[in-house]
């Protein structure tokens, strides 16, 4: 007997939210393989698509089976996940038959689907990506050239985020889109997941005591992007969240974290639809990061 979860049509973080209440429904008690069924799914973001593999390891590690993984029947779908590696690395999570044959040359992509365990990866990641951001932010979006070092940067602070305080793997990849109904212009979307200790367990021995009753997963957010706190005594630990939110606002764009039962966001733009701050979600372990960058405009 197989338990069904219903991947959404619409993949992205709203989509991840009414995934992860699907795959609440899973239990350790479960003895059941779990299959997720992607045929209808016809958008998908990297967001999205990290989230279908961090769900997986979710159930796995509570069934104590791979679970299984029904591919979307939308052609442009598949070839993108395709194009992003998808396949090459849902073989780690889920019981893939087969893994197809890399048949794309160089991706449009700025970065496709890729594990993060160690700083080696970290250092790999940010180098693939270097002469693909300059193409894209300097090209494509407009961004003078020290942007292409200051994203550099950046994505390894989030990359980093996992090795350092999630005390589990996790998954990056970056993807341009045209936001033409929110925004008319492109933007570059990142997205980096671990279904780690979350920042409420991160940061609990050493704050969790003075908050008391108070303490949560949205209280745990708060304090580390808006107020740089961190898991460690050591003076200046803590400021990478902030040295993030700080680029994504110098760049118009925006930074969400979910972690626990909490999403944060900072900044918020008009174009976009994520909110400052959202508790009572549906718990899902780790933290997971999506930065949106627009596009410049030319007098800017």
């Amino acid at each position: 007997m197989s338990l069904v979860i219903e991947v959404p049509d619409v993949l992205d973080h709203k989509g991840f939210e009414a995934l992860v209440v699907e795959l609440n429904r899973v239990t350790e008690d479960d003895a059941a393989r779990v299959v997720f069924n992607a045929k209808h799914v016809r958008w998908t973001s990297p967001y999205g698509l990290i989230g279908l593999l961090a769900a997986g390891r979710v159930a796995r590690e509570r069934t104590g089976l791979a679970p299984r993984i029904e591919a979307p029947d939308n052609r442009e779908v598949r070839r993108y996940w395709e194009r992003m590696d998808f396949w090459q690395v849902a073989h780690e999570v889920y019981d893939v038959e087969s893994v197809p044959a890399r048949v794309h040359g160089v991706s449009d992509a700025l970065l496709e689907l890729t594990p993060i365990r160690s700083h080696h990866d970290v250092h790999a990641v940010v180098e693939r990506v270097r002469e693909r951001a300059a193409t894209i932010l300097l090209n494509k979006l407009h961004y003078p050239r020290p942007s292409v070092i200051q994203f550099s940067v950046l994505l390894s602070e989030v990359c980093q985020n996992i090795i350092e305080h999630a005390e589990a793997d996790g998954w990056v990849c970056a993807q341009t889109y045209n936001y033409r109904e929110r925004l008319g212009r492109d933007v570059v979307m990142l997205a980096v997941m671990d279904v780690g200790i979350g920042f409420e367990g991160s940061l609990s021995a050493e704050h969790s005591r003075r908050h008391g009753e108070r303490w949560s997963a949205g209280m745990a957010l708060e304090r580390a992007l808006l107020h740089g706190e961190s898991r460690h005594r050591d003076p200046g630990r803590g400021q990478g969240l902030q040295a993030i939110r700080r680029q994504v606002e110098r760049w118009e764009g925006e930074l969400a974290i979910r972690s626990g039962d909490a999403m944060i966001a900072s900044p918020t733009q008009d174009w976009g639809d994520l909110s400052a701050m959202r508790t009572g979600l549906e718990f899902f372990p780790g933290a997971q990061i999506l930065v949106v960058m627009p596009a410049r405009l030319e007098n800017e």
